[in-house]
């Protein structure tokens, strides 16, 4: 309730409903995770560009290199993956997404079936 003056006027609801700000802090976990996203993204810029290198090789005429071929193309995809996999973590503990929601009742799927009765007669239509 707003007063002539455009102030307010005490009661329950009265104040502002925010918390106070968290004092922001240094969180060497964070810092762990940043330095794991860099080495993940460096190697796999590493592993493409000898990839590329090594499929050049291979086109050439090089047997052996289309093994390394295949490892360094895994070995890329990991790293982008494991990187991607650290970005969302550090993304979940500033706060910026939440993880997925807790299941609190079963769903209908998950509920065992009715059993059928066991013997006896059949009753008449």
């Amino acid at each position: 309730m707003t007063g002539a003056t455009g102030g307010t006027t005490p009661g329950k609801r009265a104040g502002s409903r925010r918390g106070p700000r968290p004092q922001r802090r240094f969180r060497p976990g964070l810092l762990v995770l940043a330095l794991g996203i860099t080495a993940c993204i460096v190697a796999w810029g590493y592993l493409v560009v000898a990839a590329i290198d090594f499929g050049t090789s291979a086109r050439g005429g090089e047997g052996a290199a289309w093994w390394f071929l295949a490892l360094a193309s895994v070995g890329a995809v990991a790293c982008l993956f494991v990187g991607l996999m650290l970005i969302a973590q550090v993304l979940r503990r500033l706060g910026i997404t939440s993880g997925p929601a807790r299941k609190t009742e079963p769903e209908p799927s998950d509920a065992p079936p009715t059993p059928r009765p066991v013997g006896g007669r059949r009753a008449k239509r």
